[in-house]
Order: C-alpha cells, then structure tokens, then sequence
C-alpha cells in the first residue's frame, strides 16, 4: 500500500476517532470532568514519560560503561519519545497507545516483533576481561629482534 495514503488515513482517522471517543466520554461523565480526564492524562504520562526515560537512559550508560551496544536501550527510547507524543496528544485512543508503550514488557514486545528476526540475543563466550572474543587462542611471545639489511 502506498505510504501516503496510509499516512493521509491516519491523519484523517485518529483525529475522528478521538473527537468521537471525547463527544463521547463528555456525554457520560459531563464536560469538566472529560477536560480534566485528559489534562490529567497528559500530566500523568509526562511524568512517567521522566522516570522511564531516565531509567532507559542510565541503562544505555551501564551497556555502554560495559563495552556493549544499548541496542535495545535506544530503541526504548525511541518508543518513549512516541509514547510521549501519543500521550501529549488530546484524546484517550492516544492515550491508551502511549500509556501501552509504557509497560516495560509490552514495550520490549513491541519492538521485538517489529523488527522481526533482526534483533537475536548474542550469547557471548566466558572471556577474561581485556581480551576479546575469537582472541582467546592466540599467545603473545615477547622477544627482541635485529634487522640485518646489510
């Protein structure tokens, strides 16, 4: 399918659907209460927005302080700026998807299966510290040598 049009459906959809879903809500709970539903959720998200995001951030500096990659990591933090957005956004559809994106689990789920098969687990060897892996069979001889061009 073409990237635009789907593009152009959700941006004609979820904006409908989330007008729908506050007309909605406002009818069973009144006005006021609607409004302050979603500043509430707006507020709430952002501050959980905080904590996970400075949790996933101190996660990336171990990996990294460790000489590992914070694939994952970063790829979480991706998800937490668009959690974030849904969340900021006015409407309790986007809400829900931001607030999703929050769980941990579901998170790491998420983008698992989005990816597909293009993040594996690396199991790596037991190495000593200061060697890397596939270099633990090669010796190091020290010796002293003269070149004899002459």
């Amino acid at each position: 399918m073409n990237i635009r049009l789907i593009l152009f459906l959700v941006f004609l959809l979820v904006p409908l659907v989330e007008i729908y879903l506050l007309i909605e809500v406002g009818g069973l709970i009144g006005a006021i209460p609607t409004v302050f539903l979603v500043v509430f959720t707006a507020v709430l998200g952002a501050l959980l927005i905080r904590h996970q995001g400075l949790t996933t951030m101190l996660r990336a500096r171990e990996q990294m302080n460790r000489g590992s990659i914070p694939a994952m990591p970063m790829l979480e933090g991706a998800a937490l700026l668009v959690s974030g957005a849904f969340l900021l956004t006015p409407g309790f559809m986007t809400d829900s998807i931001g607030f999703v994106l929050l769980v941990p689990s579901l998170r790491r789920w998420l983008i698992i299966r989005l990816l597909g098969s293009a993040i594996r687990p690396v199991v790596k060897p037991d190495v000593p510290p200061g060697q890397s892996p596939g270099r633990s069979e090669r010796h190091t001889i020290e010796g002293e040598y003269t070149r004899d061009d002459d």
